[in-house]
């Protein structure tokens, strides 16, 4: 039956409503949710605003007859597919293991989505429908616009608009040009004459370049970035790196080139961004007329666990500039902070504590980083020339305005509020914003009012934070400040817990097998987190995703200027790197043990897998020891027992020595000499020769477990040679 809070899915619903025809058709892959984080659900709703009439065909079944991709007939204007999740990474983990669960999905169950959903979805469209205009975004169709590899095929693969022969793409965050799309299409413009809307992408023949279009805000015309041929691109990987690292340069920039690159006889053609959003302009998408539930045909199915998640969170801004190499932020939603009103949020905070089944807690009021609302560079026209990836590294940026002004009376306006009991802050906060040095006293005033806040009345009981990595060559390959940082920060975040009587957790996010980064790197994070009373849990092995940087130097193993790197690529070489961070478990020491003895680290090795705290290692350099000398284990276990009057008893040929005391060896000595023993878990059943300290009488008698068998026909005996009596049933012995 239809349920007029939300947008019709079915046949039925069309009838109901009184409706022969739909003007758009939007695809998704995730199931429906109609909530403004579900991007099919925004997209569909920003139709609808524009007095389109739209239907949203959820998950359609591509594996039967295709009856799905007809019920809902054909649309006036086009098709839109928007994928959702990026779906190689719903399906998969980053050793290429098929996912058993689907968070997107009601039930949590995988099987509603195929691989690659968006190419396969087009080619549907194009086979059932070849005359219908058909429009792809989302992230899967964003992320793959140029010539990219594919971690999962293993190869690089050409712009996805080469492969669907989709009509037009919109990248990024896109209600801009879609708005521009519906105006022209309701001026009765041609869908194939939309060739220079910004945001957008094309494929034309070479050759057939369209006119391309003006900045407003500067005037001009856009200028061409030519790329190297997708042919040229898979017949060289230093080609490929720097081909994308142009790309990467161009997403960071407030005005950007038009990108050409060519694919066989054709040239996708990719137009420049639209300038971000001001302070505000985001409202809309926030404030259409969400049910902010999924759909009731899921009811029997189960909850959906991404919309439980975020279901009573709010979304404060778009946008993050701290463009971690790894991370697909940057070519989706740009560098820029695109902030809502502050009017706007709390609206939203109160039709959220009117939802069914909330208690009075606010589990998220954030972002991308939760820390960056209404933050944006000082001198605008400084931010225009500016082609840096990151705002905070190397250093924070000095035209940056770092105030938490905004955010600090944001949290306390949200948090007395009448029905909120609690807010939390659940989105990663970027604590070196909070520790900048190149500002202003007041600022820094305001950093220490906001982390006070934050730890005293917005954490659940666990921050999370993303120092990402221990060793500083490697965090300047991810672009993540030193890890001095957080020592600084754990160190306040410690100090203000123990003040307000709150034993809270600070939860750090690490990741493995980064390009760059060595087994040796993962030694010294595992030591440097123990150190500082960490057993971490909350750890990612690095997954190659389109579009990013560090997917590039994965393929290609070196940096963009060509150096060398580097790179675990084999799932033996992920593994291996991914168990350090697990040191704790028992079933890891003996491979991390082997590990470390083949790198030569062996003080490393004793430290990290020790079963207590070591004070020794609070000063020790990792990083140095391997440029010591190889034979440093040796001399290092002679300088140890200098000190702790500690020496290694003998042992037979090939065995490893054990510790003892100097008493303990002198007592050994007087009574037995130098004659060896063999400890007590190493002994063979049957008589054997062995000397041991004890001296105890054996009879060759043993239980299954190698254990002297009492007879009292020849009875254990003391070292005096006198009979021991049991009294209980406690055996002699130690």
């Amino acid at each position: 039956m239809y349920d007029p809070r939300f947008l019709p899915i079915c046949k039925e619903d069309l009838d109901e409503l009184g409706w022969d025809y739909v003007d758009v058709i939007v695809i998704s892959a995730d199931c429906y949710v109609d909530h403004p984080s579900f991007g099919h659900a925004v997209v569909a709703r920003l139709f609808e605003h524009e007095g389109l009439r739209v239907a949203i065909l959820p998950q359609p079944n591509w594996r039967d007859d295709l009856r799905d991709f007809k019920k809902l007939g054909k649309p006036r204007l086009f098709f839109a597919i928007s994928s959702g999740m990026d779906s190689m990474v719903n399906h998969y983990t980053a050793g290429k293991r098929l996912r058993h669960d689907d968070a997107f999905t009601a039930g949590n169950k995988a099987g509603f989505r195929p691989d690659y959903a968006t190419y396969t979805y087009a080619k549907i469209v194009k086979m059932l429908y070849p005359d219908v205009p058909l429009l792809i975004g989302g992230l899967e169709s964003s992320l793959r616009r140029v010539t990219h590899y594919d971690y999962w095929s293993d190869r690089l693969k050409p712009s996805i608009l080469a492969e669907t022969e989709a009509d037009i793409l919109v990248y990024g965050m896109g209600e801009k040009p879609l708005k521009e799309i519906v105006r022209l299409l309701k001026k009765g413009v041609p869908f194939s004459s939309l060739k220079n809307i910004p945001q957008t992408a094309v494929l034309v023949n070479k050759g057939e370049l369209p006119t391309p279009g003006k900045h407003k805000e500067l005037g001009t015309t856009w200028e061409d970035l030519r790329l190297p041929s997708h042919e040229e691109c898979v017949a060289s990987k230093k080609t490929q790196i720097q081909s994308y690292n142009k790309v990467d340069i161009e997403c960071n920039k407030m005005f950007q080139r038009r990108v050409l690159q060519d694919v066989g006889d054709k040239t996708v053609v990719i137009n420049p961004a639209y300038p971000p959003m001001e302070y505000g302009e985001l409202d809309e998408s926030f404030e259409y007329p969400y049910a902010r539930a999924p759909h009731p045909r899921y009811k029997k199915r189960g909850d959906v666990p991404a919309f439980e998640m975020i279901k009573y969170s709010i979304n404060t801004h778009r946008g993050c500039f701290g463009g971690c190499s790894f991370c697909a932020i940057n070519a989706q939603q740009g560098k820029f902070i695109a902030s809502r009103s502050r009017e706007s949020i709390l609206r939203e905070v109160e039709i959220v504590t009117q939802m069914e089944g909330f208690a009075g807690t606010i589990t998220d009021l954030g972002g991308p980083s939760a820390n960056m609302y209404k933050m944006r560079g000082k001198d605008r026209s400084r931010c225009s020339k500016c082609a840096r990836p990151s705002c905070c590294t190397p250093n924070i940026c000095d035209n940056m305005n770092t105030s938490h002004r905004e955010l600090i009376d944001l949290y306390r306006e949200v948090r007395n509020h009448p029905k909120v009991k609690h807010l939390f802050i659940g989105s990663g906060v970027r604590y070196d914003l909070l520790l900048q040095e190149n500002c202003d006293e007041k600022i820094k005033k305001e950093h220490e009012e906001y982390a006070r806040d934050l730890i005293d009345y917005h954490v659940s009981g666990r921050l999370k934070v993303a120092p990402e990595h221990t060793v500083e060559a490697v965090l300047k390959l991810i672009r993540k400040p030193s890890f001095t940082l957080f020592h600084k920060f754990k160190e306040f975040f410690d100090e203000e817990c123990k003040r307000i009587g709150k034993k809270q957790q600070l939860i750090p996010y690490f990741i493995s097998s980064h390009p760059g980064c060595t087994e040796a790197d993962m030694a010294e994070l595992a030591l440097e987190t123990k150190q500082l009373g960490f057993q971490l849990e909350q750890v990612q092995d690095f997954t190659p995703t389109p579009m990013t940087i560090a997917t590039e130097m994965f393929y290609a193993e070196m940096k963009p200027d060509g150096t060398p790197l580097y790179v675990a690529k084999t799932p033996e070489q992920k593994k291996s790197q991914k168990q350090f961070f697990f040191w704790y478990i028992p079933e890891n020491r003996p491979q991390i043990r082997a590990t470390l003895e083949r790198l030569k680290l062996g003080k490393i090795g004793r430290l990290l897998l020790s079963r207590t705290a070591i004070a020794e290692g609070k000063s020790f350099s990792p990083s140095k020891e391997r440029e010591e000398n190889p034979e440093f284990r040796e001399k290092d276990l002679q300088k140890r027992a200098e000190r702790s009057s500690l020496s290694i008893v003998p042992q037979k040929s090939g065995e490893k020595g054990r510790w003892e005391n100097s008493a303990r060896r002198e007592r050994r000595q007087a009574e037995f000499g130098d004659k060896t023993w063999t400890p007590k878990h190493e002994r063979r059943e049957g008589r054997r020769d062995d000397y041991r300290p004890d001296d105890r009488r054996d009879n060759g008698s043993r239980n299954k477990f190698g254990q002297q068998r009492s007879n009292t026909n020849n009875p254990p005996r003391r070292r005096d040679d006198s009979p021991v009596h049991f009294t209980s049933k406690r055996r002699f012995g130690r």
